[in-house]
């Protein structure tokens, strides 16, 4: 008879059986560890025939078979040649919107869509800091310091000078250590409020009426990152100032970006570590760098990474005229 091994490694164990990890690595990495060799012998052939494990093979099942679906259902969207291609498009009519984009599920540069905003003149930074500079907003700082800043922001907040934080952004150089991003509610804020006056038309498949709730202000200095992540609605971004870099990739490639935990995949889409992520080799990034002026339409629970090729403001704002609340039961793995 043997002791039994702690709960912490039976869960270990599990984990990676049903991960496919064979036998003989377990064993090696048990021992190495410190684990007596027998035990360990012995508590992995019983796991085999264990009930409760049993009954997490049943439910694996059931997830490779949505897996395949969602596998074989992106080889034939891949099949497209020009997939890869994130079309730039002038004035798209409103149906095919709907129809080619938003159903279609297909991101698009939309060239035309900000002709006429203010925002285009009056977002500079000099001015952006005469208007506000005395009013305190919020930002994330200290984001260098923590490799999963984005999945923190909650405790990277700071509370800063609106003009302070444009002469950061200004005399800083590149940076990924702050960002005034989407989660600040500026654009809540009544004393901001003239800055949705500079949001100019809006084309049909938009709800004016609605900008005010669902828009969101972004400012920071080249070499800002925004991780490899989706949104749980269909949006648009505006970029005003400045240039940014999007990664794009397929919801329907979710299950092999490695998403343990709400809606953030650790891997890095500019640099993949694929010792540590080897499914993500099959995986087809998509490219666009949006100008000032250009607008992206990202559709519904499409991945994207960001970078800042420059100081740069823009906004987003997911006000379609359509139902646009989408539930997602999202994981809550943190120890893998």
């Amino acid at each position: 008879m043997y002791a039994p091994l702690p709960a912490n490694w039976m869960q270990w164990m599990a984990d990676n059986r049903l991960r496919e990890c064979s036998t003989q690595s377990m064993l090696d990495t048990m021992v190495a560890a410190g684990l007596d060799r027998a035990a360990c012998i012995q508590a992995l052939s019983d796991l085999e025939s264990n009930p409760v494990f049993l009954a997490a093979r049943k439910h694996q099942q059931l997830t490779r078979k949505l897996e395949s679906v969602l596998a074989n259902q992106q080889k034939v969207w891949q099949s497209d040649p020009n997939y890869t291609v994130i079309e730039r498009r002038k004035k798209v009519p409103v149906n095919e919107f709907w129809e080619r984009y938003a159903r279609g599920s297909r991101p698009v540069v939309l060239t035309g869509l900000a002709e006429g905003w203010p925002a285009l003149r009056e977002w500079t930074l000099p001015r952006l800091k005469d208007r506000f500079g005395h009013l305190p907003v919020e930002i994330q700082a200290n984001r260098n310091a923590d490799a999963r800043f984005e999945e923190n922001k909650a405790l990277h907040r700071k509370t800063v000078r609106f003009g302070e934080f444009v002469e950061m952004v200004e005399t800083g150089g590149a940076t990924n250590d702050y960002y005034l991003t989407a989660n600040n509610q500026l654009l809540r804020m009544p004393e901001f409020a003239s800055l949705l006056d500079d949001i100019g038309p809006l084309p049909a498949y938009c709800d004016r009426a609605r900008l005010k709730d669902l828009s969101y202000f972004w400012l920071g200095p080249a070499g800002t990152r925004t991780p490899l992540h989706h949104d749980t609605v269909m949006l648009l971004h505006t970029q005003v100032i400045g240039r940014k870099r999007w990664k794009l990739v397929s919801p329907l490639e979710t299950p092999r970006l490695y998403n343990y935990n709400e809606m953030f995949s650790p891997v890095d889409a500019d640099q993949p570590d694929l010792a540590r992520f080897p499914d993500f080799a099959k995986v087809k990034v998509l490219e666009t760098t949006l100008e000032p002026g250009e607008t992206l339409f990202l559709p519904l629970g499409w991945w994207h990474q960001v970078a800042g090729l420059q100081a740069s403001v823009s906004v987003s704002y997911s006000n379609l005229a359509t139902d646009n609340i989408f539930e997602y039961r999202n994981p809550t793995i943190t120890d893998w």
